[in-house]
């Protein structure tokens, strides 16, 4: 008997082959091997929806390596992950086997685990079941519902609004969030508020502060006191009163511990504890959950981690109770497991929380085995369960009220202290900072209170009048967004990670200081959906259709009936921004925007007014590359600018390029700057002019760096690469590390090997370094054919994506079919290349450049200015719709991109 078991990605293949044994042959898929073809009609909703899928050109190898894998086999286990990504996964690979017919006489089963354990997987396998239809059917309606939104939307945000790059479903919702988040601040006021602390004394000499609360015989308010002389008269009364301990009010409370990790949680507090991004957060954890070897044996650490259930498996529970009681004694085990239930709508109950496979293993135990941020997240992983099973904190709160001998002034007193520490012992949630003002400045210390009892007379040592100006609301932090997002019910576990890099990755916003802030483009997209679009960026209509989806993956609804109220409403919605025109368009983004673009100037004049000509009025405009401003005398007056707001200097408000510094070497600036790709570091400025001209030195900023974060010292150190990381044990070759077009890279021996996840550029270490090459996939080493007759150089042949080819120099030509490597010779190989060259050079005949055949002039005119334009344009709607209708998409598995690193 022969079974063959099919997972996402290779590093959990090698683990889960070690637990199943010789009967079983286990083979990855690389995440999906079929996607909707990116070309409108995919999709057909006047056909009832039915849908296209296109085998992905990378995935034809996995898929003929699972079929011949099984040519006599007799069963198929799909073990993709736990969740409805996994489940669309393993329907995939059986829609395809089953069309090739390699399924007739195979017995396919659904095989689900929650961790990547011995006992958990042998477990699953004894357990089968067939393909849950109904969490198909509800991928099946959220791919097709980010498909027509994305090639039905974005072409339209495309034409109306050029430059806009796309308008994904959820990401849109998302940047809108962002948006007016910004809008708010730059609409807040601050309002000039006081405070007055006053330093009393016990009769014992015993000090401790206290705030006023009433004057006058009122009872104050944060905003009461609103200037100098207010706080000043309350000052001068304080001073001129005696006062006394009236009420004394002593009370216990009982702190209850966060529930284990969810997805969003975990993002959420590695965001604040750890400061890693969602994405990053998501790749650590996606290695501790396929595994680590420990001991020569691969395990994994922690449980599936894209999850909203916040429950946990018995025996988890009876193990961290095992651990609190050997660890920290029995007074910190409560009397009966605690039970956690969801407060999420629709939450998919069935999944576990993230958790360690086994709390025994301590985080001091699996620290030598992993690199640093591994560590650190497992570590915050163990020490969240453990303390979800712990007995509450108690603390002992004090509050004292202190009349003044009038009983019109009145100071308070508060103080707590920690009786007992409970899960304290443990972990402590951060604080949260969603919609906390600046000034509440984080969580406040406990304070002890000096023993008091009512009427105990109590003396002034100092009085502190404060000046306080009210904040506005923060931007958010991908922490913060994520809970948002959550709390609004928006998007799903899967989603955060992707939706977050999306936004930054259409450069619709910008992380700085770890906080979002949106970017003009991104502004301009959400005004526009906003005015033309409102209901499907409305935050109740998203979270309303992730409800239905749900209720898809439930049973509870139909998937074509929720596409088809969709699709009937949203369609008609699109026809009516066809007839729009751009004076329209401009009218209602310049309403929305104006006040952003045109703030108000410190002086007093007119910031819409044109510095170049006497009565122009600046307005929004777009060209052909996108949204500008401009003067209203056009054509008179061409003044324009950049679409950027501006100080009272016109100078940008950005701050790129950004100077860092100079180079101790050189003396040249070094400068952060943006461009069409991203984010670069420059060192100097361009030398001389036109073809002559000398570019400065310049290197791409790695995703894995923030912006805010990249100082004179992390500058120079990018612009230095190459670096030599050694010699390979072997080859005594280099090892290089760099950073090309394609990201970071090492280089050995003529082969780059893509750096990913934990990998950095500065710092990779020879062992790593060598680890990487030989797990990379090998090219086929060249075959020399002979020398070349005429410069005496290497005629070699190479395996390609397409076949065999012949290189000789930089010129390259495929194998014809009919050939046979072996007994090909070099007198037929120069045949072969010569006809190549002759190929590629300008065929006789042509006409030369500028001359142009009378009566043809014309004719070419035309040519160069409609035809070429139109089939640009439909090149990028359709690219800019691909783009929208992937950006909401989960990735099946953050190792995809890992898996997949080859030679470049």
């Amino acid at each position: 008997m022969s079974n063959v078991v099919i997972v996402e990605s290779p590093a959990k293949a090698k683990t889960i082959n070690k637990y199943l044994g010789k009967d079983y042959i286990v083979l990855a898929s690389y995440g999906h091997i079929r996607d909707l073809p990116s070309k409108d009609g995919s999709v057909r909703p006047d056909n009832d929806f039915e849908m296209d899928w296109e085998v992905d050109a990378r995935a034809q190898k996995r898929v003929q390596e699972i079929t011949k894998a099984l040519d006599g086999a007799d069963r198929l286990y799909l073990a993709t992950d736990p969740d409805r990504e996994g489940e669309a996964i393993a329907w995939h690979i059986y829609e395809v086997l089953k069309q090739k017919k390699v399924l007739d006489n195979v017995d396919v089963k659904r095989v689900v685990f929650n961790e990547i354990t011995a006992n958990a997987v042998r477990e699953a396998f004894s357990h089968p079941r067939e393909l849950d239809r109904e969490l198909i059917e509800a991928y099946l309606a959220r791919r097709a519902l980010d498909y027509l939104v994305g090639f039905t939307l974005s072409p339209v945000l495309w034409r109306k609004l050029p430059g806009s790059r796309s308008a994904g479903r959820v990401q849109s919702v998302a940047l809108r969030l962002i948006c007016e988040r910004e809008t708010e601040i730059e609409a807040f006021k601050p309002q000039e508020y006081w405070s007055v602390d006053v330093v009393l004394e016990t009769a014992k000499g015993e000090p401790f502060a206290a705030q006023l609360t009433h004057f006058n015989g009122k009872k104050l308010d944060k905003l009461s006191l609103e200037n100098q002389e207010q706080a000043g008269a309350a000052v001068n009364a304080i001073r001129a009163a005696r006062f006394a301990a009236a009420e004394v009010e002593r009370k216990q409370v009982r702190r209850n511990p966060a529930p284990p990790f969810i997805t969003s949680t975990l993002q959420q507090e590695a965001a604040r504890k750890l400061y890693f991004s969602a994405r990053r957060t998501m790749q650590v954890a996606q290695k501790l959950y396929e595994g680590i070897t420990i001991g020569g044996e691969t395990v994994g650490l922690i449980t599936y981690m894209r999850t909203d259930g916040v429950q946990l498996a018995q025996e988890a529970v009876s193990s961290a109770r095992r651990v609190i009681e050997s660890d920290f004694s029995a007074k910190y085990l409560p009397e009966t497991p605690r039970v956690y239930k969801s407060k999420a709508k629709n939450a998919q109950e069935a999944h576990e929380a993230i958790r360690p496979t086994d709390l025994a293993r301590h985080p001091e135990d699996v620290t030598p085995y992993l690199d640093k941020d591994q560590a650190r997240l497992y570590e915050l992983i163990w020490k969240r369960t453990i303390a979800c099973q712990m007995a509450p904190a108690v603390l002992d709160q004090v509050g004292i009220n202190i009349p003044a001998h009038d009983t019109k002034t009145v100071l308070r007193a508060t103080g707590s202290v920690v009786t007992f520490d409970g899960f304290f012992k443990v972990y402590r949630e951060s604080q949260d900072d969603t919609e906390q003002g600046a000034e509440n400045g984080g969580d406040n210390k406990d304070r002890i209170l000096p023993p008091i009892t009512e009427g105990d007379p109590l003396s002034q040592k100092d009085v502190k009048p404060e000046q306080h100006f009210t904040q506005p609301p923060p931007r958010y932090s991908e922490a913060s967004l994520v809970k948002k997002l959550e709390e609004l019910g928006i998007g799903r576990p899967s989603t955060y990670a992707s939706i977050l890099s999306v936004l930054q990755d259409r450069n619709y916003v910008r992380l700085e200081k770890r906080r979002f802030i949106p970017g003009d483009r991104g502004r301009l997209v959400t005004a526009f959906l906003t005015s033309f679009f409102q209901r499907y960026v409305e935050y109740n209509f998203t979270a309303e259709l992730e409800n239905e989806l749900d209720d898809i993956s439930g049973g509870r609804v139909d998937w074509k009936k929720v596409l088809r109220d969709f699709w009937s409403a949203f369609s008609a919605a699109v026809a009516e921004t066809k007839d729009l025109r751009v004076r329209e368009v401009l009218d209602a983004l310049d309403e929305l925007l104006g006040p952003h673009f045109f703030p108000e100037s410190a002086n007093g004049s007119n910031p819409r007014a044109c510095s170049e000509c006497a009565d122009g009025r600046l307005n929004l405009k777009l060209g052909k590359f996108g949204a500008f401003i401009g003067c209203s005398n056009y054509p008179e007056c061409r003044f324009t600018r950049p679409l950027e707001v501006v100080d009272g200097d016109g100078n940008g408000i950005g701050g790129l390029p950004k100077t860092l510094g100079k180079d101790p070497e050189t003396g040249l600036d070094v400068t952060l700057r943006k461009g069409p790709y991203g984010f670069y570091l420059q060192l100097g400025e361009p030398e001389g002019e036109g073809e002559d001209q000398k570019k400065p030195k310049r290197t791409a900023l790695p995703k894995t760096y923030e912006p805010a974060d990249v100082d004179l010292d992390l500058a120079l150190a990018l612009l230095s690469l190459p670096r030599r990381v050694g010699h390979h044990p072997e080859t005594d070759k280099v090892i290089a590390a760099g950073i090309g077009r394609f990201g970071p890279y090492i280089r050995h021996d003529g082969n780059y090997v893509s750096l990913k996840g934990d990998d950095n550029v500065l710092t990779i270490g020879l062992n790593r370094a060598v680890t990487l090459i030989a797990e990379a996939p090998q090219k086929a080493p060249a075959t020399e054919v002979g020398k070349h007759p005429e410069d005496g150089k290497p005629i070699t042949i190479r395996s390609g994506r397409y076949g065999p080819y012949l290189q000789h120099g930089s010129l390259r030509a495929a194998l014809p079919k009919d050939t046979k490597e072996e007994s090909l010779t070099v007198a037929t190989a120069v045949e072969i290349l010569t006809a190549r060259a002759a190929k590629d050079s300008p065929k006789k005949g042509a006409v030369k450049k500028g001359a142009v055949k009378k009566g043809t002039k014309k004719t070419a005119k035309k040519k160069a200015t409609t035809k070429t334009p139109k089939k640009a344009t439909k090149k990028a709607v359709k690219k800019a719709a691909k783009k929208a209708a992937e950006d909401d998409q989960p990735a099946a598995t953050d190792t995809e991109e890992d898996a997949t690193a080859t030679n470049t």
